[in-house]
């Protein structure tokens, strides 16, 4: 569209006042200063400028500058044209007549019903002159040409001269151009705003929960998590029953129990769990009178369970002094080469048990002048797991030497020999050793 041009050229308006005892008074541009009566004057610039406007345009003199308006316009007459108001008001009774005119109101404005000036909207009157390829916008007074976006105005046509978007960062996130026109997307995980440009974060855990447990959102994604005693499988989503049991050996001292989430520890019968809820300890069944023995039987509690002990019975030649001792007098020809007592004991073992280990003491009960004594193995040491250290002159350990796995019921005979070189005398007391080995080294 050929744009009409209009010119206006506004002086900034200003009243110079001759002051007393100046001899020179200065007035702004559009206006001259009378010297008679010292006053500045508006300067009639249609008449003083040669082709002050040029073509249609139409110049009318204003206080101070004056404008160029086309002809067709009904208003140009009018000399009074303020450009300071939509109201055209009377002239100056200095340089007009005083004869009354109508208020008018400026070019692009109307008079409403209110004797008001109000803007013309050009564009929805279509008083516009805009070529079918441009858009009007209305403005202040007039109007404006402009094309769509993604259109450039070249000699008054719209014309497509596609302009990349893309290259300028239009888009937040991912840009298509088209002839025109571009179209932003945004990447997985993020929504397209309102503004059709910048792109928001998808909460993919409150939208529609793709995790079997629990989802963590992120920053264009979410993160799949597993509650404890679960663990992630490859998928990302899933979630599967950790064994916690075949993790370590250590983490129950008897038997790891997996079950889903979490495991549990358990204890062998004649244990109970501690406050761990890892170790076992053994219950003693003889004290909470939880067994089977009759009344001639002891019970004697070993590690997880009991034994019922059979009172102790003297063979010939030997006479029982108490419960657990035999004697074999010495009178009796049948007791020359036997030992001269033989003391029943008994004690439990945990299987496994660390070696080397002291496990019981042996000594004297007399010492006699002149004599000493020596401690042996007398029987039942046929697999060398044990052997007989002397700790002093009356006193000997018993030692484990290799490991001993149960449940087992070892019988050892332990002999204390006595010398005697003053009276010359050599004779012998034995410990029958009862050792229960536990099934478990607990």
């Amino acid at each position: 569209m050929q744009e009409v041009k209009r010119t206006l050229t506004i002086f900034i308006l200003a009243a110079c006042l001759a002051r007393p005892g100046k001899a020179q008074q200065q007035c702004t541009n559009g206006f001259d200063l009378d010297r008679a009566s010292g006053q500045c004057l508006d300067i009639d610039e249609c008449r003083t400028i040669p082709e002050a406007c040029r073509g249609d345009m139409v110049c009318v003199n204003q206080n101070g500058g004056y404008l160029c308006i086309p002809r067709t316009n009904p208003v140009y007459r009018s000399p009074y044209l303020n450009p300071y108001s939509n109201v055209y008001p009377p002239p100056p009774a200095s340089n007009y007549p005083t004869a009354t005119r109508p208020l008018m109101c400026r070019f692009g404005y109307q008079m409403d019903e209110s004797n008001q000036c109000v803007d013309i909207d050009e564009c929805a009157s279509e008083s516009h002159q805009c070529n079918p390829t441009q858009i009007c916008i209305n403005t202040e007074g007039g109007y404006t040409c402009s094309c769509t976006e993604g259109y450039w105005l070249l000699e008054g046509q719209c014309l497509v001269l596609d302009i990349d978007e893309c290259r300028y960062g239009y888009c937040q996130q991912l840009c298509a151009n088209v002839p025109g026109s571009y179209s932003c997307t945004c990447n997985p995980g993020f929504t397209l705003n309102d503004d059709g440009r910048s792109c928001q974060d998808v909460n993919e855990c409150t939208a529609q929960n793709p995790c079997v447990q629990n989802c963590v959102n992120t920053y264009g994604s979410f993160l799949c998590r597993c509650d404890p005693g679960y663990e992630l499988e490859t998928d990302g989503i899933s979630c599967s029953d950790m064994d916690e049991c075949s993790f370590s050996e250590f983490l129950c001292q008897h038997q790891c129990v997996n079950e889903p989430g979490s495991y549990y520890c358990s204890c062998p019968p004649g244990y109970i769990m501690l406050d761990d809820n890892r170790s076992c300890q053994d219950i003693n069944e003889c004290e909470t009178r939880n067994f089977t023995c009759t009344t001639q039987q002891t019970c004697f509690n070993i590690q997880g369970g009991y034994k019922c002990l059979d009172p102790v019975k003297c063979e010939d030649p030997y006479i029982q002094i108490n419960d657990n001792r035999c004697m074999c007098p010495t009178e009796n020809p049948g007791c020359r080469d036997q030992p001269f007592t033989i003391l029943y004991r008994d004690m439990d073992v945990a299987s496994g048990r660390s070696v080397p280990s002291d496990i019981f003491q042996m000594q004297a009960t007399t010492r006699y002048p002149g004599a000493y004594y020596i401690f042996q193995i007398k029987s039942g040491n046929e697999g060398r797991e044990f052997y007989m250290r002397q700790t002093g002159p009356i006193s000997a350990t018993l030692v484990m030497t290799r490991p001993v796995k149960g449940p087992r019921t070892i019988q050892l005979d332990l002999e204390m020999i006595t010398v005697n070189t003053v009276v010359n005398f050599r004779g012998s007391s034995v410990i029958r050793l009862r050792i229960y080995v536990s099934q478990y080294p607990f």
